[in-house]
């Protein structure tokens, strides 16, 4: 199917969105959207013949363990109620621990990379296997960016992606800018990666800004695209023309002048690429099978996944062979994004704290890891600032005494929260 060109549709930017020129197609984060009714610029949007294609960010298929049937059915609800042509998802893992790893489940509130070996290819197949069996229409995944690269991996990005393709037929979705934050952190050659990756199983592209500190590309989605992604773009239109190319923007959203000045450069970067000579391309063989491998894949990439996540989240040692440097980059990130979203979702937070809100969140949240979604997270947060007497001013602790009220139980957390705080502390080794 062609979609052409599209951007990703946020609330805060419906309006703009509605009004741009030459939108053929919009994607709209999955756990965003009810499961029974759509916001109104959504259904004005699909009433003026605009695509609308849901993009799950929770599904966590590359994880040990299989997808979760609930998940699952929200996601193939959405893409019916949409009448989408496909759905979307991420080659990522996004919680760990349980019966797998015989520990207490862990959230990372973020996408985190799979180890590219033939014991998490299996695992990963064997999830998408059981995803597509339980969507209404094709799904597509997408390669995310990583501050981080696994010990001991096997395959290369494109050859792990390649290997997806012909187990599962399943759909990529290419995201240049991932391929570029990859080149600058890992030093990835995003041209091996398209050179070794089946672009005929592209169903569309992604495109988005981030910003370079200390050495580290974060993919921020916060800022605006820089020429080296437009360049991997152009890279990618060499070797293939994609369906469709959309414009990603999450945050800190400029006028909507800026966002069409960003997708007229994305369309004349397809252009000028399209009118240069092809470029001769030469599939790379596949990569060698393995060896015969012992039993296990899921139990050990749970060990291996779980092990991870709570460094990152719950500072415990850092597993032999990462990097600890980047080990502690990614998990600032994942707290300062934890914070972030919990500000949005809960907005009074800060207005309550004020300056203080992210210190005190951070300071919350090194020893917490999260283990629920991010209304449990920040009900979480309000309790502990409860049970450990703050804020200091009376008349902000009272306001969050009634936030808290409102939401969770009609009285304040006391002395028995203390005891299912430590409870909970000891429970998870800290």
């Amino acid at each position: 199917m062609k979609l052409g060109t599209g951007i990703g549709w946020r609330p805060e930017i419906a309006d703009a969105v509605e009004a741009l020129p030459g939108i053929d197609w919009v994607e709209a984060v999955a756990e965003n959207l009810c499961e029974d009714h759509l916001p109104a610029s959504l259904t004005r949007l699909r009433e003026r013949g605009v695509t609308v294609v849901p993009h799950g960010v929770s599904l966590g298929l590359g994880g040990a363990d299989r997808p979760d049937p609930g998940r699952l059915a929200g996601l193939a609800a959405r893409a019916e109620l949409l009448g989408a042509p496909l759905v979307t998802e991420h080659i990522a893992f996004v919680r760990a621990g349980g019966p797998l790893s015989a520990s207490p489940v862990l959230e990372a509130g973020h996408l985190l990379p799979v180890p590219r070996t033939w014991d998490a290819l299996d695992v990963l197949c064997e999830n998408v296997r059981i995803a597509q069996d339980s969507l209404p229409v094709p799904l597509a995944l997408e390669n995310i960016a990583a501050l981080i690269s696994w010990p001991g991996e096997e395959l290369t990005e494109g050859q792990f992606l390649a290997e997806l393709v012909e187990r599962t037929g399943v759909r990529l979705l290419i995201d240049v800018a991932n391929l570029h934050t990859n080149h600058v952190n890992r030093g990835e050659d995003p041209s091996t990666a398209l050179d070794e990756l089946p672009v005929e199983a592209i169903a569309y592209v992604h495109v988005a800004g981030g910003v370079e500190k200390d050495g580290v590309w974060h993919d921020t989605h916060a800022h605006p695209v820089t020429r080296p992604v437009l360049d991997v773009l152009k890279q990618l239109r060499s070797r293939v023309d994609p369906p469709g190319v959309l414009l990603e923007r999450d945050d800190d959203f400029p006028p909507a002048e800026e966002l069409a000045g960003e997708l007229t450069a994305i369309r004349g970067a397809l252009a000028s690429a399209a009118a240069a000579p092809p470029a001769g391309r030469q599939r790379p063989a596949r990569a060698p099978e393995p060896a015969p491998r012992a039993a296990g894949a899921r139990e050990r990439t749970g060990l291996s996944q779980t092990a991870l996540l709570s460094t990152l989240v719950a500072g415990t040692p850092a597993p032999d062979g990462f990097d600890r440097r980047r080990l502690g980059v990614q998990s600032r990130a994942l707290a300062g994004k934890r914070a972030e979203v919990v500000a949005k979702g809960a907005p009074e937070l800060p207005e309550i704290l004020g300056g203080g809100y992210r210190e005190a969140f951070l300071a919350y949240a090194r020893n917490r890891p999260m283990s629920a979604g991010y209304r449990r997270d920040a009900l979480g947060f309000a309790e502990h600032l409860l049970v450990t007497d703050r804020p200091a001013d009376e008349a902000a602790r009272r306001r969050l005494t009634r936030w808290w009220q409102e939401r969770a139980a009609p009285r304040p957390p006391r002395r028995g929260t203390r005891l299912v705080h430590a409870a909970r502390t000891a429970l998870l080794g800290r």
